[in-house]
């Protein structure tokens, strides 16, 4: 696979999937999971999701196992030159904040457990809503000038915040955030369509969705709530299961018939046609990769895009998950 893009505002070159690592530590250990980590740099991905809080939501788990895993998967390598790191501060259950003095200290453990000096980019994963703004975007500012980060991005901010984000930046002439990561899948559509593409436009930031596949409801595995039982994501899935979103599943089935591949595939396919820099979806296994890499490669037809957005309009109208 060749097909690349370059993160905007930066000279990072991705693949246009962005491998989602959130599984690491919770549905793959660390074998399987430096297992995919090799199948799907073996397929052309480069680019890596973590997080210093995934996957905290496991019973016994710290929250830092992800990053934990990738580290030891980059030592053994010696490929950090070859892959860019995306990891994000401020959503773990014992530090839901971005106080300055945690920022400062939580991209030094995420440095050491990633064995790396820098990541390529450094998110402010939820906003606290409470730290002032500037604030943040001074430690952010900070940790680029050091070194440590590349570059900046934002997920879970509103537009408001935002927007008085990039005025701090403007007035202190402090580094901006070159992308955005909004939850965005064809049964999420309407915060991001509706409050978030603006800015992302206006600003001209990549975009990295979250929840691309629904947690797993869009590959079309999930047909019943007989199908749920005994699924570690099942409760995530749960509440897609209506009429509304069937009715999403079954175009998408159709539409991955006609063209031979996957419905992941498709649904992929489909955010890459909404202008999304990279989606963001993970697997388990390296077979589970085959559906989420052909997805760049796969176009759809201007009917097929419209048949997707009337299926999944009444996600756009106001979100039902």
């Amino acid at each position: 696979m060749t097909q690349q893009t370059v993160i905007p505002g930066t000279d990072l070159t991705i693949f246009p999937i962005n491998l989602g690592t959130n599984t690491f530590g919770w549905t793959a250990d660390e074998a399987q999971s430096h297992a995919v980590l090799d199948a799907f740099v073996a397929a052309g991905g480069n680019f890596l999701d973590t997080a210093e809080s995934y996957p905290a939501w496991v019973p016994g788990n710290t929250g830092r196992e992800s990053e934990t895993i990738i580290g030891t998967w980059l030592a053994a390598r010696g490929n950090r030159d070859d892959v860019v790191i995306a990891t994000k501060v401020g959503d773990h259950p014992d530090h839901q904040t971005q106080d300055p003095d945690y920022i400062r200290t939580a991209i030094d453990a995420s440095l050491e457990r990633l064995q790396t000096d820098h990541v390529d980019l450094y998110y402010a994963h939820r906003d606290d809503e409470v730290t002032p703004i500037a604030e943040v975007a001074r430690v952010f500012d900070e940790i680029v000038r050091a070194g440590k980060a590349s570059h900046i991005a934002v997920s879970n901010y509103s537009p408001a915040r935002l927007a008085a984000w990039f005025a701090a930046c403007e007035d202190e002439e402090l580094v901006k955030p070159v992308a955005l990561q909004p939850q965005y899948s064809l049964v999420y559509r309407h915060e991001y369509e509706t409050d978030l593409r603006p800015v992302a436009q206006r600003r001209d930031l990549a975009v990295f969705s979250y929840f691309s596949l629904a947690a797993g409801f869009l590959t079309g595995k999930y047909r019943t709530e007989a199908d749920l039982e005994g699924v570690d994501r099942g409760g995530m899935v749960q509440g897609y299961f209506n009429s509304a979103g069937l009715k999403v599943v079954d175009d998408l089935v159709a539409i991955a018939k006609s063209h031979e591949v996957e419905p992941t595939t498709v649904a992929l396919s489909w955010l890459l046609a909404k202008d999304v820099t990279a989606p963001i979806a993970s697997a388990r296994t390296p077979e589970q990769l085959d559906s989420l890499m052909a997805a760049p490669a796969l176009e759809l037809s201007a009917d097929e895009i419209e048949r997707l957005d009337l299926v999944s309009a009444p996600f756009a109208e106001e979100e039902t998950s």
